[in-house]
């Protein structure tokens, strides 16, 4: 989402006139696109205003204005001392510019109604809010029309989708709208939720000749306990019988998956759980994240009690099991 952000604004910039400068120290306007998924991200913008502070400091004549826009929470928003902060829910009406010449991103929402435990994105980007099926075709056509041949659908969770302008329009439905453009071009998108992930979805992905059959479904954990308190809606059962469903309907599809490893209280049986799982399900790869606290989620009230060494080690056995699956 911030890549296809940055672009945006990146564009916005180009017509008010701003060209790209090749580093901060010849920027006279420097935008930070801000992630607050994690601590460490968070971490970075601190680094980063010290540094901006230094460069104020300039000789006269010479004025850096600074920006921050993104994924902010209201409290970073009073904390960070930026000349102004931008609005990223203003950014779907902009037409981008795209860094790559093959692959492009179309956002269809922004903001998720899940609140997750761990998750500070409702809180910093806010509730869901769709772009219109109308708007998402155009700009499709307009990037076949250009010659990109890597289309990204991008939504923190995109089976949440139904257009604005017609509610009957889900994303299983958008799904075959852009599979119909005339065209020579692949469709994946990002990122989906286990918790409704509908047979309707399957279908529309199995169907599509033109949406590729790679999924990342995160997982999280493979503990139902763990599961209940992260909020994630689902049980490792319902879990893996989505799983059986889309590979009886798509038997060479790429599964990849996301996973949180050390949640506060994770006990030694409950990682087991999570391994077990990923030797169950044998996922092609895997995005592995140890746990880390962060300020403005549920998850952030109970004690961090998983030492960095127990999640370091408990990483690389999973990791251990994604190479085994991983293709000779």
């Amino acid at each position: 989402m911030n890549k296809s952000d940055s672009e945006r604004i990146a564009t916005s910039l180009e017509k008010k006139g701003y060209s790209l400068a090749s580093n901060m120290k010849e920027a006279d306007l420097i935008v930070v696109n801000m992630c607050s998924v994690r601590q460490s991200a968070v971490d970075r913008v601190n680094g980063l205003i010290l540094k901006l502070k230094k460069m104020k400091a300039l000789p006269a004549g010479r004025q850096v204005k600074t920006a921050l826009t993104g994924c902010i929470l209201k409290k970073d928003r009073k904390r960070f001392k930026f000349d102004e902060i931008w609005d990223s829910k203003n950014y779907f009406d902009i037409t981008p510019t795209c860094q790559s010449k093959s692959s492009a991103f179309v956002p269809i929402s922004n903001g998720c109604n899940n609140f997750c435990s761990y998750c500070v994105v409702p809180f910093a980007r806010g509730r869901l809010v769709c772009r219109s099926h109308q708007q998402i075709i155009k700009e499709f056509k307009r990037l076949i029309k250009n010659g990109f041949k890597e289309i990204w659908l991008l939504g923190q969770n995109v089976n949440d989708y139904n257009s604005p302008s017609d509610k009957s329009i889900n994303f299983a439905k958008l799904l075959k709208m852009v599979n119909q453009i005339p065209g020579d071009f692949s469709i994946r998108f990002m990122s989906p939720n286990p918790k409704n992930f509908t047979n309707e979805l399957i279908s529309a992905m199995a169907e599509s000749k033109k949406v590729a059959k790679y999924l990342n479904l995160p997982v999280q954990s493979g503990d139902d306990e763990i599961l209940k308190k992260m909020k994630r809606s689902y049980t490792v059962k319902q879990y893996k019988d989505l799983i059986r469903r889309i590979r009886r309907k798509m038997p060479k599809i790429n599964l990849s998956t996301d996973a949180i490893i050390g949640y506060p209280g994770e006990t030694k049986k409950q990682f087991q759980n999570t391994a077990k799982l990923f030797k169950e399900i044998g996922f092609d790869m895997a995005y592995i994240s140890k746990y880390s606290p962060r300020s403005g989620t549920a998850a952030f009230q109970i004690k961090d009690n998983i030492t960095l060494k127990e999640k370091k080690q408990r990483e690389k056995i999973l990791r251990k099991l994604i190479k085994k699956h991983e293709p000779r």
